[in-house]
């Protein structure tokens, strides 16, 4: 099994920003925790995937069609505006968790919308990076049905 872990923007930042919401823990810490989660989920491979360019996120999406089991998606700020990443995950079909670090239905208002839930299995907030590896487990579970 492969799984493919996208992030949107700004998230090559943690550990710079916003500490309180985001944690300490630098982008390097997660794809630490992404690829030891994944191992230990059976996932012979994982990939980490970062940008901040919204089109970047859409090929990504596209060119894993046919090359991997699963995706997991924080598109970050993008969660809220893009119609176009949503249509991307749509398009693959391909089993998608969301996560988010933080706690998103409590924060404003604009952050209670999400597109990229609507093309996804389950969603993980509040957890921090730890949230990925709960979503790696729920992808897992899931493939296994």
């Amino acid at each position: 099994m492969k799984a493919l872990v996208i992030n949107g923007p700004n998230l090559n930042m943690l550990g710079i920003r916003e500490p309180g919401i985001y944690g300490s823990d630098n982008y390097d810490r997660l794809v630490q925790i992404c690829q030891e989660a994944g191992a230990s989920q059976g996932f012979d491979e994982v990939e980490v995937f970062q940008s901040n360019h919204e089109g970047s996120i859409v090929d990504k999406i596209q060119e894993a069609y046919g090359k991997v089991d699963g995706i997991v998606i924080n598109p970050a700020g993008y969660t809220h505006t893009s119609v176009a990443i949503l249509d991307a995950l749509k398009a693959v079909a391909i089993p998608a968790v969301e996560v988010h670090i933080s706690a998103v239905e409590t924060r404003e208002d604009f952050r209670q919308v999400s597109y990229a839930r609507l093309a996804c299995f389950a969603t993980i907030t509040g957890e921090g990076l730890q949230g990925y590896a709960h979503a790696l487990e729920l992808l897992r579970k899931h493939l296994e049905k």
